[in-house]
């Protein structure tokens, strides 16, 4: 059966057409008889995810008599012929990025009188056809280490490791620092201040926190108040936590709250090498860990679903063990996701993946060195007890890996989901997305950056990133 249109073809011509020119202007077109109606027509539901906007999907719908649909998003089909419809739903390309579906094909029976529901499609980045890039934002600083912002806070933090914070505003370096506690912060070496991080309700509060090594070569979180939007800090409102270290590297570096409100600390195993004194291992101790508290209060609240809260002989603080030197730690607050990036020792670079909310992991140091035995050099993880990275790289590759960030910004969307990392010594930059099972795919080597002496990566209140090298600080731009 055909049907006539007001130009004069047959609804079936009509139909041809649409069809060869749906996938250049994106149009939904239908094809074949015009279908049943009444109590024997069907009717098949079509869903579409995975797509930014202004990017339309490519699937095609076919069955009896001929039939044939094709749309770019979602939509429910009616007056369809009892049968087995076959969708297929094909790759597409926008803003430089080709997307892939899952699943590429599938069969749906339709019946009469009732809704058949496919399986929804979702599309994910197959390959990024675009590259990234570095812009200078701001240089002169002495020996930034990391940057970070409030959220929604258009002033970038830079922390130095003399024992500064300096304020980026409007492209500018402030000459006054936000906070200068030299006098009591140890620089020597690859001691430092480390980094710094904001409440949760900073915009409320005004308290952020450091992480620095005092002069008596022990580790200190403390607490500090200020005026929201003030660029200019307050006084300190006192230590929060303090444990000794002594050594000369592996101090770690990094503090963030997580999605639950608690602070994360990471400090290191206390130096080279190979953990002579098995920190990372030993659950009395603080060092090679990562510690989860709850500073709301002074003095500060182990949280009582820390795994470790009625385990004697360890340190209720501990949220986690088995780390070398883990630099940087972050978390993707879109799927309560944590990252560490943890330095090697002789043959690989490791970046580990967990949910936040699973505490008690072991990381492996010193038994493993990623996913090699190292000490034991044999039967060193009976049981499979230990976590094993998500992600490695050997030293034929680089030295130190620098863990980032998983990007959540707007500026360059194909970047979405991705989380960057990078090499301290051959200075490229690298990214991969996660599965929900903390799978590493999607490998992206980005060739328009080489930044050797990466430090750290930084994030501002919008969710773009930073890298920071030498005595300066660049934004990680599309190319």
């Amino acid at each position: 059966m055909s049907r006539s249109i007001s130009d004069g073809r047959s609804w079936r011509q009509r139909c041809a057409r649409l069809t060869a020119v749906a996938g250049a202007i994106a149009m939904v077109t239908a094809c074949g008889d015009e279908g049943t109606t009444g109590p024997n027509a069907g009717r098949l539901g079509i869903t579409i995810t995975g797509l930014p906007a202004g990017v339309a999907g490519a699937v095609t719908i076919t069955g009896p008599g001929g039939f044939q649909f094709v749309t770019g998003s979602s939509r429910e089909l009616a007056a369809l012929d009892p049968g087995s419809y076959t969708i297929t739903a094909a790759d597409v390309t926008g803003g430089g990025v080709r997307y892939t579906a899952t699943p590429a094909t599938q069969a749906v029976l339709v019946t009469a009188g009732a809704l058949a529901t496919a399986t929804p499609i979702t599309y994910a980045i197959r390959s990024v056809q675009f590259d990234l890039a570095v812009h200078l934002v701001a240089e002169g600083f002495t020996a930034p280490v990391f940057l970070g912002a409030p959220d929604h806070d258009a002033r970038l933090f830079v922390v130095e490791r003399n024992g500064r914070i300096r304020i980026i505003k409007n492209g500018t370096v402030l000459d006054a620092p936000f906070l200068d506690i030299r006098s009591r912060v140890n620089f020597a070496g690859e001691r430092g201040m480390l980094s710094m991080a904001f409440d949760p309700q900073y915009d409320v509060n005004g308290s952020f926190y450091v992480y620095y090594v005092d002069l008596m070569g022990g580790m200190v979180v403390e607490r500090f108040n200020s005026t929201p939007g003030s660029d200019v800090a307050g006084a300190s409102a006192g230590t929060v936590i303090a444990f000794p270290h002594g050594g000369e590297n592996h101090h770690g570096g990094l503090i963030e709250f997580g999605p639950d409100g608690m602070l994360f600390v990471a400090p290191g195993d206390g130096g080279c090498c190979g953990d002579p004194q098995n920190n990372a291992q030993n659950p009395a101790t603080l060092l090679g860990k990562v510690l989860r508290i709850d500073v709301r209060t002074a003095p500060y609240v182990v949280p009582p679903d820390n795994p470790f809260v009625n385990s004697p002989g360890t340190r209720p603080e501990i949220w986690a063990l088995g780390l070398r030197n883990p630099w940087r730690f972050s978390f993707d607050a879109e799927t309560a996701m944590l990252y560490i990036g943890d330095v090697g020792q002789d043959m690989r670079e490791e970046i580990n993946i967990a949910s936040a909310s699973a505490g008690g992991l072991n990381y492996g140091w010193r038994l493993m060195e990623g996913t090699a035995c190292y000490n034991p050099t044999s039967s060193c993880n009976p049981g499979g007890q230990l976590v094993l990275p998500a992600h490695q790289y050997l030293h034929s590759e680089g030295c130190s890996v620098t863990g980032g960030y998983v990007y959540r910004g707007t500026a360059i969307p194909e970047l979405t989901g991705h989380y960057l990392y990078a090499d301290y010594c051959r200075g490229w930059l690298r990214s991969f997305r996660a599965t929900s099972g903390g799978v590493a795919d999607e490998h992206q080597s980005w060739a328009g950056v080489t930044l050797p002496g990466t430090v750290s990566f930084g994030r501002d209140g919008a969710g773009e990133l930073y890298m920071i090298a030498g005595t300066r600080v660049w934004r990680i731009v599309r190319q």
